[in-house]
């Protein structure tokens, strides 16, 4: 069973596959992230780039991995049901 939030996609790559695609696309306005031990690849809206609840992740993402993004794509440190919690909440802000 799944459900869809507005905003998020769930890109049709999975970890494996990307990093080994020589080119991923991703749409204008969205950016790659990887989320959860399964390394899901989320396309989410550059919008929740300016909210302080996405900040906090990317401040997390960067005292676990620094820089390093070997995915091609940010990696956030949290669980993928997290994730989706807090995508969903920005999405109704």
């Amino acid at each position: 069973m799944g459900f869809r939030l507005p905003g998020i996609r769930r890109s049709s790559f999975s970890a494996s596959q990307a990093s080994s695609c020589k080119v991923v696309e991703v749409p204008k306005g969205y950016l790659a992230v990887y989320v959860g031990d399964q390394m899901k690849r989320f396309l989410i809206p550059v919008s929740f780039l300016n909210e302080p609840l996405f900040q906090e992740l990317l401040s997390q993402a960067e005292k676990e991995f620094g820089y390093y993004h070997p995915m091609g794509g940010l990696t956030i440190p949290c669980k993928e049901d997290v994730f989706l919690a807090i995508a969903s909440r920005l999405k109704r802000l």
